[in-house]
């Protein structure tokens, strides 16, 4: 599946950039006006750098089955290729910082925590318009994925989950999907998810090989974590298609970033050099899957 083709290109201060568009905005909660104007924003980069744009408005029950509505956008580049890879990441923002100590209730940037997935499939959007790919590549900006309660994961995910029992071209197939979530944080670790590897573990190990090739080993711990459900988790188990999830876990203490869910996820927090070796890494592997 895969080749050996040369390390991409990929700018951190062009993905920083996108970032801090985002967070401008405010918090990109489902239903307000912040969030309308952000799905724009992504719609009209995507459009700038040559990618095929479609969206799917929709809704779906939420924590106490409350309609949550939904805006995936999936932007494509060479449409007409038979063989296809999917990115993606989730771009809403959690409704409200309920790990922050001193104000639970108050809405935050969403920086690494939506943001910052966001800004590294749209800096790799910038970079398949300089560089098409042989392959047709998809990306996936999941709606509606942070608003979930723990114990309850149907909860979350709820653009994904949509998707997976709608996509957007009827029989839809990739040979994978990698997802992005809290890429941005200084010093993050992205061991290996338990859920990627038994979904996935041939991406998995390739991808994080391709790390380690980079140079950025310690970013791409080969070691095993405990499963997450997150995006990819649904693409796997309801769409069928092989899965990996680059999320930030810490491997000694366990948990996520020091400033998850809190007002603290600002874009001052946020480290450009994770960004990079994170698009970096993905947009190696993607050009070096084999065309036929």
């Amino acid at each position: 599946m895969f080749g050996t083709a040369p390390a991409a290109d990929f700018h951190p201060d062009s993905a920083y950039a996108f970032l801090v568009a985002q967070t401008a905005f405010g918090p990109r909660i489902p239903g307000t006006a912040a969030h309308k104007k952000c799905g724009d924003y992504i719609v009209a980069t995507l459009k700038r750098f040559g990618a095929e744009v479609r969206e799917q408005i929709a809704s779906r029950p939420g924590l106490g089955g409350k309609p949550v509505p939904i805006r995936n956008i999936i932007g494509t580049f060479n449409a007409e290729a038979a063989k296809r890879v999917m990115l993606s990441a989730h771009w809403d923002t959690r409704p409200r910082a309920d790990a922050d100590a001193e104000n639970p209730n108050a809405a935050f940037d969403g920086a690494n925590d939506g943001a910052s997935g966001v800004a590294v499939l749209l800096e790799i959007a910038r970079q398949l318009q300089l560089r098409p790919p042989q392959i047709g590549v998809d990306l996936f900006f999941w709606d509606a994925e942070d608003g979930g309660e723990s114990g309850d994961d149907a909860s979350w995910c709820l653009g994904s989950q949509h998707w997976a029992e709608n996509p957007h071209v009827p029989g839809y197939k990739a040979l994978f999907n990698v997802n992005f979530d809290m890429v941005g944080a200084q010093g993050a670790t992205f061991p290996q998810e338990a859920n990627s590897l038994q979904f996935a573990p041939e991406v998995v190990q390739t991808l994080w090989r391709t790390a380690h090739e980079l140079g950025f080993g310690a970013f791409f711990p080969f070691v095993p974590h405990s499963p997450i459900v997150d995006d990819h988790y649904f693409i796997a188990k309801k769409a069928g298609i092989p899965a990996v999830d680059v999320i930030h876990l810490n491997v000694e203490k366990g948990g996520f970033f020091p400033h998850w869910h809190t007002r603290g996820d600002s874009p001052d927090k946020i480290d450009k050099t994770t960004l990079e070796v994170v698009g970096k890494t993905a947009l190696t592997l993607v050009y070096r899957v084999q065309p036929t």
